[in-house]
């Protein structure tokens, strides 16, 4: 039975869109509002009408108004019973082994309403915005689901939540304060890993290094080094290794009153780093004790395995560079594949929006990076001397799709989210050589509906549309193993040989019917345009992205999906 749902969230974010794109491929009429008030939330039930309101992530209670009238299914990040705003942050803060995700109605009283659906999940040690972009939205997905379908039979009681069933083992927890947070640097390695990573990526953990005051991310066990607590002990690529109460770890990022969240030796600065030494592993060092890289290169047989894990999918300008010699390097290995692994967490997001904000010129630093960038789409698009596989475990959007698609084969986890398109960033036309990649794909009327219409779509949908070769694995450990698999297949000397053959000519054939390059300047002299032409909406919309400092209006339309099964 097909529903009109309307769909509240209070920003559009993984989870949102990946319910939305579910509901609309199962043929339901789904319309988007963003809303931060209980007046938007009124209104847009009083215009849309719906069977069914869902809220993913909403954070502002709905109003009695609409919840008295219609049924409001909030999916919530907690057991059972779990209630209040920080349920995931206390999870991985107190050691849960085992989560979950309620689904559950409206009421009165805050996350207390009857009881819809839940599923649960083994917990990971990864921050909290992995663990809500890979094992709860997978629960959320299954437990929505299960509750529409419960919803549309008409013949489901939901439960009310009963503390004295024994089952019910969630409680009311109240929202995490800072000092719940704050690292104390005699406190031992896990229990500062837990207190960053149930913060990470928002609002981090307060304490401070080397006399600064800041925000902690991005945190990752070392084994073997050691020194006095808070001591900086190493750097390495930006990150840098801080000593523990019984040990040490490493910090990625930082961020520093008032300041945006970047690499950690960078808001450190040069000072405090002066004396820190550099501490280089290389890409295909053999794995060991634990310490942080965010390249590494390993090979099994003919295939080598690529990963890099970049910190919510951004690549900086020097990333693109070292990314792009991590490759040439595979490339000169004696195999036939090479599978690029991205991270567990994001595949890629593009250019790093980060880094250009601080930079003393961002116009002149987003140049750069745009140009890293294709640099490095380039080396994976004429490669001919090896199969090339994109294995997508994250979500990806804008320049890091394209980047996926440089590859011969692109292959992702199934429920990825995949955002293909620039203009959401203040008319950014984009590069990477995406007119060239995009349309090789799907076509050039496809191309242009995925880029103007600024709508996400799973996995699932992209490989239906030929957009990627395949959407497979329901997590992350199976979609490895089963791209390890495939990998191997494509090595089979016979089939490799034909592949490569095919490979060549068609490259050879689209040369000849234009240059590689012109497709690059074309795109670069919009780019331009955006970076250092007269219109600002560009760097608008970055400062606004980066620093957070303009909520969505209230008042945003809705977005309709009715139309936009075959393309979202």
């Amino acid at each position: 039975m097909a529903l009109r749902i309307l769909l509240l969230c209070t920003a559009c974010n993984g989870l949102s869109q990946l319910a939305a794109c579910r509901l609309s491929e199962l043929g339901h009429d789904v319309v988007i509002q963003v809303a931060t008030d209980p007046e938007t939330m009124q209104q847009a039930a009083q215009r849309e009408r719906p069977d069914l309101i869902v809220a993913p992530m909403l954070k502002s209670a709905i109003p009695e108004a609409v919840w008295n009238r219609y049924t409001c299914l909030i999916v919530h990040p907690g057991i059972v019973g779990d209630r209040g705003p920080s349920s995931l942050d206390w999870a991985i803060l107190e050691g849960e082994r085992e989560w979950g995700v309620t689904v559950l109605q409206a009421a009165a009283e805050m996350d207390a309403g009857d009881i819809w659906a839940s599923a649960g999940f083994a917990m990971r040690e990864v921050g909290k915005s992995e663990l809500y972009r890979h094992e709860v939205a997978q629960a959320a997905m299954r437990a929505l689901l299960s509750a529409i379908d419960r919803y549309a039979s008409g013949l489901y009681q939901p439960r009310a939540l009963d503390y004295g069933d024994a089952e019910v083992r969630g409680r009311l927890r109240p929202s995490m304060r800072a000092a719940d947070r704050a690292v104390d640097w005699d406190l031992p390695s896990a229990t500062i890993l837990r207190r960053v990573r149930c913060g990470d990526s928002t609002p981090g953990a307060r304490a401070t290094l080397a006399g600064l005051a800041c925000q902690l991310y991005g945190a990752w066990p070392e084994a073997l080094l050691r020194g006095r607590p808070g001591e900086l002990l190493a750097q390495r690529e930006g990150a840098v290794c801080v000593a523990s109460g019984d040990g040490a770890l490493w910090l990625s990022h930082l961020r520093a009153k008032d300041g945006i969240k970047l690499p950690a030796a960078q808001v450190l600065g040069p000072q405090r780093m002066a004396r820190v030494p550099e501490l280089p592993l290389e890409i295909d060092a053999p794995e060991g004790p634990a310490t942080w890289r965010d390249i590494r290169y390993r090979e099994d047989g003919d295939v080598g395995y690529l990963h890099f894990d970049f910190y919510n999918g951004a690549l900086s300008t020097r990333q693109c560079e070292r990314l792009r010699a991590a490759f040439m390097h595979a490339r000169q290995r004696p195999t036939r594949v090479i599978a690029l692994m991205g991270g567990t967490d994001v595949w890629s997001n593009g250019i790093h929006l980060n880094q250009i904000e601080a930079a003393d010129d961002p116009a002149l630093e987003s140049w750069r990076n745009i140009l890293a960038m294709n640099a490095l789409v380039r080396e994976i698009a004429i490669t001919d001397s090896h199969r090339v596989v994109s294995a997508m475990q994250g979500n990806a959007g804008a320049g890091g799709v394209v980047l996926a698609l440089a590859a011969d084969e692109v292959w992702a986890r199934g429920g990825v989210v995949l955002n293909p398109h620039y203009k959401g960033m203040g008319g950014l036309y984009g590069s990477e050589y995406w007119t060239y990649l995009l349309p090789r794909r799907v076509g050039a009327a496809r191309a242009q509906e995925l880029t103007e219409s600024l709508r996400p779509l799973t996995s699932e949908h992209a490989a239906r549309i030929g957009l990627i070769d395949a959407a497979f694995g329901e997590d992350g450990e199976a979609f490895r193993a089963e791209v390890e698999a495939r990998a191997q297949a494509l090595a089979e000397p016979a089939a490799w040989r034909k592949a490569l053959g095919l490979k060549r000519r068609r490259r050879s054939s689209d040369e000849r019917r234009k240059p590689l390059e012109s497709y690059a300047a074309e795109e670069l002299s919009h780019m331009y345009r955006n970076f250092f032409g007269p219109d600002p909406a560009y760097h608008d919309a970055r400062r606004r992205f980066v620093r957070k400092g303009a909520p969505v209006p209230a008042s945003e339309p809705a977005r309709d999906l009715r139309d936009s099964r075959e393309t979202a």
